[in-house]
């Protein structure tokens, strides 16, 4: 009994990680938070780690589900991106519980994740020839391992500098899924495992 209503949850998160309304969601999510660091980028700490953390525990659930999503893809593809998932949630709730991180805290958290993250992806996309968005996902990958790389090598960031390149890695971030929506929409398939968080 408790088997078969796990598989009916595994198969209901399943489905909603193949509607591409699910990926125009994280994308506008995604684009709204960037905006909204880009705007505001001389707030306190605290406001960009809950921004950070709450895009993370979006980012996190998004990648879980687009795994189980994943029919055609290999098990390790389906494992590496549910454990991206999870590593994004983990993360994301560190950042929202610990608040009262220094601005050099929470650069070296968000360099280690995009050096991850990126790594994650790229590895993912150059082993799943066939997943939508390919290309784009390599290119997002790198810039993701980049960005974590200038983060940590200037480890004094300053605060502003530190929102100002979280907030163009959000709108890049949420443009690029609002578009795979819209191609996804198109094909009528399900969404491929694009695009680093």
């Amino acid at each position: 009994m408790a088997l078969d209503a796990r598989s009916d949850i595994a198969d209901t998160l399943a489905g909603i990680g193949r509607a591409w309304g699910w990926v125009l969601f994280f994308g506008f999510a995604t684009l709204v938070l960037g905006i909204v660091v880009l705007v505001w980028p001389d707030e306190t700490v605290v406001v960009l780690a809950v921004l950070f953390g709450i895009q993370l525990i979006l980012a996190g659930i998004f990648r879980f589900v687009t795994a189980l999503a994943l029919d055609d893809a290999p098990g390790g593809t389906r494992a590496l991106l549910a454990l991206l998932g999870v590593l994004c949630f983990i993360v994301g709730i560190y950042a929202v519980r610990h608040v009262n991180v220094t601005i050099a805290a929470l650069a070296l958290v968000l360099g280690i994740f995009w050096i991850v993250n990126g790594a994650i992806e790229l590895f993912t996309a150059i082993g799943h020839r066939g997943m939508p968005g390919r290309g784009w996902t390599i290119v997002l990958s790198l810039l993701s391992i980049v960005a974590g790389i200038v983060v940590l090598a200037y480890p004094d960031i300053s605060l502003t500098a530190l929102a100002v390149v979280l907030g163009i890695w959000l709108v890049a971030l949420g443009i690029i899924e609002i578009a795979l929506s819209f191609q996804l929409r198109s094909l009528g398939g399900p969404p491929g495992p694009l695009a680093p968080a």
